[in-house]
């Protein structure tokens, strides 16, 4: 499944079952996915002040990535997303800014984690070819085509709160260093988060992304959505 139209998909698609509990998304298995990005499961638990977001898919969790092109322009990213019904300023962003999801990402053109040496080889700007996580704000993008997400753009000029661990980029995104583990068919990210979840929702996704060829407003499109743990991006899950 391979569509840059997130509102055809998503009415193209019907829900996933949830657990009784409401705890788990269950999605089932399509021959027509890479197995590797085919979800069956996506959870969300609290443990403490920890919560582990995983999910579980038909192949081997992170064995594809995109092909590099060799620059920053035009560049391909591939991710596993939890969105949330969180609020962005949870973490830091402005609040009231869209949709604020935790993502595992690779994307072999460049690096987004300046704070980060994930290779330990002493340079902190050549590790984008590693998994590794964010927190980004995802809106609307009918500037990336109909129907579309982007992550949000921050205009020129304007300084919205921003995380402490923000990279630099003009966008909505934070790189806070929590390194993605993965185990044959399943990836978990463990985060620190003291927020009161009762009631919050979330989803499982797993998706392309490119940098704008022109870098430019819009910096960071959805361009692929592969699957959809729910079905129909409702955000079902409720984190125990």
């Amino acid at each position: 499944m391979t569509r840059t139209c997130i509102t055809a998909l998503v009415l193209g698609l019907s829900a996933g079952p949830v657990a009784a509990d409401g705890t788990i998304i269950q999605s089932a298995r399509d021959e027509k996915i890479i197995a590797s990005l085919d979800i069956l499961v996506a959870e969300v638990r609290r443990d403490g002040e920890n919560v582990t977001f995983r999910m579980t898919t038909a192949g081997v969790a992170g064995s594809d990535k995109p092909q590099p092109v060799g620059a920053l322009a035009g560049a391909p990213v591939t991710a596993y997303v939890w969105p949330t019904t969180l609020d962005p300023a949870t973490v830091g962003f402005e609040g009231g800014t869209g949709i604020l999801a935790l993502v595992a990402t690779v994307h072999p053109d460049f690096d987004d984690t300046p704070l980060e040496d994930e290779t330990g080889d002493g340079k902190a700007d050549n590790d984008g070819d590693l998994w590794h996580s964010h927190w980004v704000v995802l809106t609307p993008g009918d500037d990336c085509g109909p129907g579309a997400l982007k992550v949000r753009d921050i205009p020129e000029g304007q300084t919205p709160a921003l995380p402490a661990t923000w990279p630099g980029l003009p966008l909505f995104i934070d790189s806070p260093g929590y390194t993605p583990a993965f185990d044959g068919p399943e990836i978990t990210l463990s985060v620190p988060l003291s927020a009161d979840l009762s009631g919050v929702g979330y989803d499982g996704v797993t998706s392309a992304l490119r940098v704008n060829a022109n870098l430019h407003t819009p910096l960071l499109c959805v361009t692929d959505v592969f699957d959809i743990a729910s079905g129909d991006l409702s955000l079902p899950g409720r984190i125990e």
